[in-house]
């Protein structure tokens, strides 16, 4: 008995505030926030499209009125810089807009967050961080896009320079994403001549003056066939490495970005002449490297 009087009054309440709830008011409530929530969330897709629009005309004009000049990749790098920043700026109003349209106070709520803040904070000081040395980094003009550089370990070509990270291609194809503020040394391969060392392994007995001479004439011979070598090849002679070994090392000065290619294709001539001639070599007989002249 007890128990059904209790249920009955618990009903009673229940219908009670149910009355009390004006349902047509709430329901047009949450009726106009999701209609204000796509609404942002258009325009929101509609700013980002029209503004990366007008950013990729406005540039392709300036693209191609400095194709092939140093200039290009400077207005490539301002290119991807300028989307970041529309991206973030366009992300961060969103999220604004969203959270002041489900009715959080955002501006309280960050000023009295307390331990929050203090994190937000903390974050928010490596992110200031990244921006100022991006913006070193372009305003001193360190790397554009598509230069080749070394940044830490990481060897590549560049692909955006942005105000927080800096996109990096690996030679085995892997995307870096660098932080701007981890950048403390940056050796940038695109911007001098680069000398292709060529080393050729050679035993003690091996005739010296006879392999020196064959490289001499592969040099005089293929040199007209390469022109992005710049200067004459510079034979330096019997080199003794730190492993012990003996080489021949021959520096040849190439524009960036040949270096590579004019190392594999002389060091493949050098050794083709010298087998060639009967000269007996070492198993491992060379090592190529390559450093900005």
């Amino acid at each position: 008995m007890t128990n059904t009087l209790n249920f009955t009054v618990l009903a009673i309440n229940w219908q009670k505030y149910f009355k009390m709830v004006d349902w047509d008011q709430m329901a047009m409530t949450i009726l106009e926030k999701i209609g204000l929530l796509i609404l942002f969330s258009i325009l929101f897709l509609v700013l980002r499209r029209v503004g990366k629009s007008l950013i990729n005309h406005f540039f392709k004009r300036y693209r191609q009125k400095y194709q092939n000049t140093v200039a290009e990749k400077r207005i490539k790098t301002f290119h991807t810089l300028t989307i970041n920043i529309l991206n973030y700026c366009l992300w961060f109003f969103w999220i604004y807009s969203i959270l002041s349209t489900v009715g959080v106070p955002v501006g309280t709520l960050v000023a009295s967050a307390g331990i929050f803040s203090l994190a937000i904070g903390l974050g928010a000081q490596g992110f200031v961080t990244d921006i100022v040395s991006g913006f070193f980094i372009l305003l001193e003009k360190e790397i554009e896009v598509g230069e080749y550089v070394q940044i830490g370990t990481i060897r590549g070509t560049v692909t955006a320079v942005g105000i927080r990270t800096t996109q990096v291609v690996g030679d085995d194809g892997t995307l870096n994403f660098i932080p701007n503020r981890t950048i403390t040394t940056i050796a940038n391969m695109s911007r001098n001549n680069m000398t292709a060392m060529i080393q050729v392994g050679i035993f003690p007995q091996t005739p010296v003056d006879k392999v020196t001479e064959i490289i001499r004439k592969v040099n005089e011979r293929e040199l007209p066939n390469y022109p992005d070598i710049v200067g004459q090849p510079k034979i330096l002679g019997t080199i003794s490495l730190p492993n012990g070994k003996l080489v021949i090392q021959v520096n040849i000065t190439t524009k960036n970005g040949s270096q590579y290619e004019v190392s594999h294709n002389f060091l493949a001539l050098y050794l083709t002449e010298i087998n060639k001639a009967g000269i007996e070599l070492p198993a491992s007989p060379t090592m190529v490297g390559n450093q900005p002249n």
